[in-house]
């Protein structure tokens, strides 16, 4: 028992760590998962929403302290009681989301899995890693006693103390500025219109259709791959099952629009490009919208194209420019993009046909280099 608990304990301390690290590198993109389990259509308490980004802060500071706790034995009944109570809740919410299709992407390691793995991770990955997780928790909860602190008490305390201030610094760092690491497909150095496109190669979903004939007065059900077969009998009904998810490219919703026509390979090809990205003009930072000006005026005057993008109505957009005297155009986009685009509203971007140059948190907008 002793040895399966020191195996227990690093791999659910290390793991804990990890994957709360992932998260607090990118508590916005957390917080947006949240909003989604929070909504009517998921766990229906949408009254939380409003406060999914302070809860997504809480639970991941939450999660590396305790990773950190289990592996330098800091109050270790606190430390497995929480950690199972954690793991119960999230192994049902995984569960429930996978069996009744709710959430497909759990957002358990942020977009590093995609980032690493070239997709999402499902729902039903993320149920079954819960169950291993609860293994090995089940472990640490019956064998308690053989966690043992690894330093002395006032030397486990001080770890214990700077887990927390670290965590809440690193947090608050790039909640101010951007991820230090970013795993999106909006990172500096991708190419937008080379993440929308499909390679020739690329796997193909593989669907099975259920078609349901009434022959003779009775139900008849045929499977095919997609083709209508040849029965002697009336149609009823027919059902789609998704066997196999065909290739997705990164980026499948961007695009630069007016009400009337679609100009994003217009835009794409500008070799001096500027984007002001605000998913939302109503929530726009107002100490953001307020450096837009002085730096939009210097860019122009450097021969850049400055553009803004969101997901909001003409009325907003005319709103912004007036108050702030903005002398550039906002374009169409859809709100869900652009806050995988910069996690910052506003957020700003150089491209270079089609390439990000730079992206800076509006709180940096000095230090992007014209």
């Amino acid at each position: 028992m002793k040895y399966l608990v020191s195996i227990s304990r690093l791999f659910v301390g290390v793991l804990f760590i990890i994957s709360g690290l992932i998260k607090l590198n990118d508590p916005l993109g957390f917080s947006y998962k949240l909003q989604e389990y929070f909504s009517a259509e998921v766990l229906n308490v949408p009254f939380l929403e409003p406060y999914a980004l302070m809860v997504s802060v809480l639970v991941v500071v939450f999660e590396v302290v305790l990773g950190v706790f289990l592996l330098i034995g800091y109050k270790p009944k606190f430390t497995v009681w929480s950690l199972l109570l954690m793991i119960v809740f999230f192994t049902f919410l995984t569960f429930y989301s996978a069996y009744f299709d709710k959430v497909r992407e759990c957002g358990c390691f942020g977009d590093a899995f995609k980032s690493l793995m070239g997709r999402p991770m499902t729902a039903w990955e993320s149920f079954k890693k819960d169950i291993i997780l609860l293994f090995f928790i089940l472990i640490l909860f019956f064998g308690v006693k053989h966690i043992k602190p690894l330093f002395g008490k006032l030397m486990t305390t001080v770890l214990a103390l700077l887990s927390f201030i670290f965590s809440f610094w690193f947090g608050y760092h790039v909640l101010m500025h951007l991820p230090v690491v970013d795993f999106r497909a909006y990172k500096i150095g991708a190419n937008i219109e080379q993440g929308m496109s499909m390679p020739p190669d690329a796997a193909k979903p593989v669907v099975e259709y259920n078609w349901k004939f009434n022959v003779n007065g009775k139900d008849v059900v045929i499977t095919t791959n997609g083709s209508y077969p040849t029965v002697k009998g009336d149609f009823v009904s027919v059902d789609t099952k998704m066997i196999k998810e065909g290739y997705q490219p990164p980026i499948v919703d961007f695009s630069i629009e007016t009400n009337s026509e679609d100009l994003t390979q217009q835009f794409l090809s500008e070799d001096k490009l500027i984007i002001i990205v605000s998913y939302s003009l109503e929530h726009i930072e107002k100490e953001g919208a307020e450096k837009l000006k002085a730096f939009s005026d210097e860019a122009i005057k450097k021969g850049y194209m400055v553009i803004g993008l969101t997901a909001s109505g003409d009325e907003e957009k005319e709103k912004i420019k007036e108050t702030y005297h903005l002398n550039f155009d906002f374009y169409l986009c859809d709100e869900k993009a652009l806050k995988t685009v910069v996690r910052s509203n506003p957020g700003i971007l150089e491209l270079n046909k089609g390439t990000i140059m730079q992206k800076v948190h509006w709180n940096d907008i000095d230090d992007l280099k014209l």
